[in-house]
């Protein structure tokens, strides 16, 4: 089986990396900053969207906060981040068992690969799948869709089955616009309301339950309930 991670809020907590990255870029450049519920709500979709449609910046000064942002979290912000708890054994344990992991983020690919480098995490996936460098272009707006639509077609005929897990209604999205499932850990940025209206395969609370699932899911005999576990 294939199974698609997202990656902050999913694999990685940002610890603040990126709410206080952007609330920081925001405020050097004279901009106002959002609410901490807000900046949340910017973890996840591209960030070019959640700066002009949350945060209400201008359009001209979007690649300013974009470049500035991108600097600090390179600087500081990727050695803040840390894996949650349980998911790197639960991630290892899926390959070890022999099926495809990959990683499909609206993070820039090669951040994305420099982060997970970072963690210590790179080498557990078969492919790492993002945004554009230049998050300005259009592929880059073009939401999860692409990108898990990417990672699908790299591993086309090495997998019977295929799983997105993820913490955001965009992965859910994603997911079902390619025919797949998609696993919510609410361990992330989303809500249980953002979740109830997406509508999961379901939705988990710990590592542990995360990889019972999708274990589970890899059995065709067995049934995906939905619910929480």
């Amino acid at each position: 089986m294939l199974v698609l991670f997202d990656l902050d809020g999913t694999l990685v907590d940002p610890e603040g990396a990126i709410t206080g990255g952007i609330a920081g870029a925001l405020g050097k450049l004279g901009l106002p900053v959002p609410g901490p519920a807000d900046l949340r709500r910017m973890v996840g979709p591209a960030l070019v969207r959640s700066l002009v449609d949350i945060a209400k910046v201008p359009e001209n000064r979007v690649d300013e906060v974009i470049s500035l942002y991108r600097a600090a979290y390179r600087a500081h912000g990727m050695a803040q981040s840390r894996p949650y708890s349980g998911v790197a054994d639960a991630v290892a344990e899926l390959v070890n068992r022999g099926h495809l992991v990959a990683v499909a983020t609206q993070k820039p690919e090669t951040l994305a690969r420099e982060l997970l480098e970072v963690q210590e995490m790179a080498n557990l996936f078969a492919s790492i799948h993002g945004s554009p460098d230049n998050e300005l272009a259009g592929a880059a707006l073009d939401g999860k869709r692409t990108i898990i639509g990417q990672a699908l077609a790299t591993h086309q005929g090495n997998f019977d089955r295929a799983l997105m897990v993820g913490d955001r209604v965009h992965d859910i999205e994603g997911a079902a616009a390619n025919g797949l499932d998609c696993i919510a850990v609410a361990w992330g940025f989303g809500s249980e309301r953002e979740f109830e209206a997406a509508g999961p395969a379901t939705m988990v609370s710990t590592a542990g339950s995360l990889l019972e699932h999708i274990l589970a899911y890899a059995e065709p005999a067995r049934a995906v309930t939905r619910g929480r576990l």
